[in-house]
């Protein structure tokens, strides 16, 4: 009985085994993606928050190597630097969303002159081009590095995972940040959030720290210097009262100020010059190792690790084995004079500073505290100089400056998942560039007629997001077009504009104007109203455009229930008489509807921009004044205001009711006032008709003409979605195949080792072990002539032949003790 219930257990098991498995995809990461290396963070269920770290135990570098018939990504890419750089691609981040003539794209060849960077003819931007069938864009490669994440991120959990959040440079314009988008979708992640990662570090400090948080006004600074650039950043943390989750921290970006070229890897490039400079003077070669690119090469990774030995020695001696030529290269190199080479670049580490007490309109004194972020802080001078540009006793070294980025991004992702419940905490992020409308309208004046460029400030800089608003259009009953542009950017050094791009964003082109106004002749025209939005990932979007025409019309009156009841009631008492009393006044219901606000069921409230002002006859510029410091939280308490009135409201497209009640007096029948009286009384009993303002809504067909970096086509992005794949599966492929290789190697090992154990010996005889040795012996002669250049299938095949060959005769997976019958059996 025992025997057959253990037989029914194996039978179940071997049938839920058979099932289709069907995973639940629950976990969310977040990558912080820095120029040179990027952190992952997952979270899932029974792993609140945690780093994913490379199978060497560290963080894996942005770098992706791309050879004829391999792909190697993180540490296996970077190690190929230096064999072979042209295929080694690296620090992508600085040529996102740039133009093929912008400095910044200059700036990389010159640091990388193994690449070839071409300009694509239809876009605008680069591409690399390694061979003509090797040609990758850098959205392309940044996908590679992405999925990589993915991968570490999926083997960490054990599960899929296709949503993220990412971080990027506060500093990133719109065409940046679409690239970012473009290189996810690619790589088929799901991006939550583009979250700022100065944003990402404030969320971590804050989440650890909820308790400290409270209702007085606490504001700290963030100075972040990572491998690229640096950025510091005021923020404000308090606990402030919310509808939906009562009183909660918050903390808000109060200010921004960057060095796009202020970084690590700029120090990091000048020592390597420097180690070349002095390899030149040792005159050990006739050539210059400048023109060398693998010695340089070398020589850029001997300088990163000797930056990071004088962070905590005053000197050291710089080495490096076969440098060219197999000649060997050694320099001592002191603190001082690291310090010297990069004097120019510890000026500017105030910089950063003083741009965000500015953007903040604070003082140093109102600042708490001052915390470092980013690897490159840990150098010695850096500290030194800001230290002293920000006058404390010591600078902050409580978070980790290297996760602490991925871990508030993580901790978004959580939240923003449908999977996770956290508790939760506010974040009002700031645009750090205007962005502005433009159009022009004919204006006329003594019969003369002009065009007057207008301009109307849609975000203002530092304006909370995401943030919904609308623009009203008036005086135009015919097709026009705007255009969106970057506003007042005078805060940039030239050196920042210069990088920046194109200041003009969008042409919108609108039609069907004119045919809305001939279809509503009868109706008043208010305005042609164009609906944006700045979603959470600072990627600014126009929903849609509309003609709006309001009309009056009458509302066909409704009996209340109570007025039904009391007819009721009074028909029942009342003998069924439809013929009110005499001298009996009755309340006569008027309704006046007042038309609701232009957002309807939006998501969130859109804030009107204040719309031209009329002076004189002339329209003037109206700058939007609602988002400076002590106005933003009045602006946000207003938005609350207007969503509880929405909410209140019968739902979307309704108009709010005003109804108030009327006394009129009947004339009885002995009461005669003439036929003047009787016409009076006809006439308000029309005016007590209801009336009801209705509001038509025409939507307007819309053209965008982007005018600072085109979007790749649904095309373009299948058709790199397809290469990456490619790519992936050939990857997938080639590891399989050393999978099947090993396997096949490891078996004819371990079984030859055990043919000649103790435990087998009593199980096979001599004749079998003479057979399957020899079996055994020709398949290690045909891996040594064929297996190496075998298909998966032929190894998988030679694997299966002769497990078949050597178990039919005799099981060698079991020991002589497994044979031996158990006891009391």
């Amino acid at each position: 009985m025992g025997g057959r219930k253990l037989a029914l257990a194996v039978l179940f098991c071997l049938v839920l085994a058979m099932l289709p498995s069907h995973t639940v995809t629950v976990a969310v990461m977040s990558v912080d993606l820095g120029s040179e290396w990027m952190k992952t963070a997952i979270v899932k269920p029974g792993v609140p928050m945690e780093i994913v770290l490379n199978n060497r135990g560290g963080k894996p570098p942005t770098a992706v190597c791309l050879k004829e018939n391999e792909r190697l990504l993180g540490d296996n890419a970077l190690g190929w630097s230096v064999k072979n750089p042209k295929t080694v691609y690296r620090h992508l981040q600085s040529l996102l969303g740039k133009k093929h003539d912008n400095l910044q794209v200059e700036l990389y060849k010159k640091r990388f002159p193994e690449h070839q960077l071409l300009e694509d003819p239809v876009r605008g931007t680069v591409y690399f081009k390694n061979s003509e069938e090797m040609q990758y864009t850098p959205e392309e490669l940044l996908g590679m590095v992405l999925n990589y994440s993915r991968v570490l991120a999926q083997d960490f959990a054990e599960q899929p995972i296709k949503d993220a959040v990412i971080t990027v440079p506060a500093f990133f314009n719109q065409a940046e940040r679409r690239a970012v988008l473009q290189a996810a979708q690619m790589a088929g992640l799901k991006v939550l959030q583009l979250i700022n990662d100065n944003t990402a570090v404030a969320l971590n400090y804050g989440v650890f720290r909820r308790k400290d948080i409270d209702n007085t006004v606490k504001n700290m600074m963030f100075y972040d210097m990572g491998s690229g650039s640096t950025t510091a950043t005021i923020v404000t943390y308090q606990t402030v009262k919310t509808k939906e989750y009562g009183t909660q921290p918050q903390l808000q970006i109060r200010g921004v100020g960057f060095d796009r070229g202020l970084g690590g890897f700029e120090m990091d490039l000048r020592l390597r010059d420097h180690l070349a400079k002095l390899f030149n003077e040792q005159k050990k070669s006739k050539k210059d190792v400048r023109e060398n690119h693998r010695a340089m090469a070398k020589l850029l990774k001997e300088a990163q690790r000797l930056k990071t030995v004088l962070s905590a020695n005053a000197d050291f001696m710089a080495q490096v084995e076969g440098l060219m030529d197999d000649i060997d290269f050694k320099a001592k190199v002191t603190r001082i004079e690291f310090e010297e080479l990069c004097a120019d670049l510890f000026e500017r580490v105030p910089g950063p500073v003083q741009d965000a007490l500015a953007t903040a309109e604070m003082k140093l004194d109102e600042i708490e505290q001052v915390i470092l972020v980013g690897g490159s802080t840990r150098v010695p001078k850096v500290q030194e100089v800001l230290l002293k540009a920000v006058g404390k006793g010591e600078l902050g070294k409580n978070i980790n400056a290297d996760e602490a980025a991925a871990m508030g991004a993580v901790y978004q992702a959580a939240a923003l998942s449908k999977a996770f419940k956290v508790k939760p905490f506010l974040v009002r992020d700031a645009a750090v560039f205007p962005i502005q409308v433009e159009f022009t309208r004919e204006t006329e004046e003594e019969g003369i007629k002009t065009l007057k460029h207008n301009k109307r400030i849609l975000f203002q800089r530092m304006a909370p997001y995401p943030q919904r608003k609308v623009i009203t259009f008036n005086r135009y009953n015919d097709d026009f077009e705007f255009y969106i542009n970057y506003g007042d950017l005078s805060f940039l050094s030239q050196e920042d504009l210069s990088v920046f791009g194109s200041l003009n964003l969008t042409t919108v082109k609108l039609s069907g104007i004119g045919s809305s106004f001939q279809k509503h002749t009868d109706a008043e025209s208010k305005g042609i109203k164009a609906h944006f939005n700045m979603d959470e990932s600072g990627v600014l979007l126009l929903d849609r455009v509309e003609s709006v025409f309001e009309t009056i019309v009458e509302e066909k009156e409704e009996e209340s229930t109570l007025t039904k009841l009391g007819n009721t009631i009074s028909t029942l008492f009342g003998g069924g008489s439809s013929e009110p009393a005499p001298n009996v006044t009755e309340p006569v219901q008027v309704i006046v509807i007042v038309s609701p606000s232009i957002t309807q069921g939006q998501g969130c409230d859109e804030e009107e921009v204040p719309p031209e002002s009329e002076k004189n006859g002339k329209d003037e510029d109206v700058k939007d004044t609602a988002q400076k410091d002590e106005g933003v939280k009045d602006e946000a308490q207003k938005d609350e205001e207007k969503q509880d009135e929405a909410e209140k409201s019968a739902g979307e497209g309704k108009s709010e009711e005003v109804t108030l009640f009327l006394l009129v007096k009947e004339e009885s029948d002995g009461e005669k006032s003439g036929n003047v009286e009787a016409e009076k009384d006809e006439e308000e009993e029309k005016k007590a008709k209801p009336l009801k303002k209705s509001k038509i809504a025409e939507e307007i067909t819309v053209e965008l003409v982007i005018n600072d970096i085109l979007d790749p086509t649904a095309d373009d992005v299948t058709a790199s979605k397809k290469k990456l794949q490619d790519l992936t599966d050939r990857d997938l492929a080639k590891q399989e195949r050393e999978k099947s290789l090993n396997s096949l190697e490891a078996f004819i090992f371990e079984t030859q080792d055990k043919l000649y154990q103790e435990d087998y010996q009593l199980v096979v005889s001599e004749g079998e072990k003479e057979q399957m040795s020899a079996k055994l012996s020709e398949a290690s002669e045909w891996m040594d002539e064929h297996g190496y250049d075998a298909t998966t299938k032929q190894l998988r095949e030679k694997l299966s032949q002769l497990r078949i060959l050597l178990v039919s005769g005799v099981t060698l997976s079991l020991s002589a003790s497994d044979l031996e019958e158990p006891d009391g059996s």
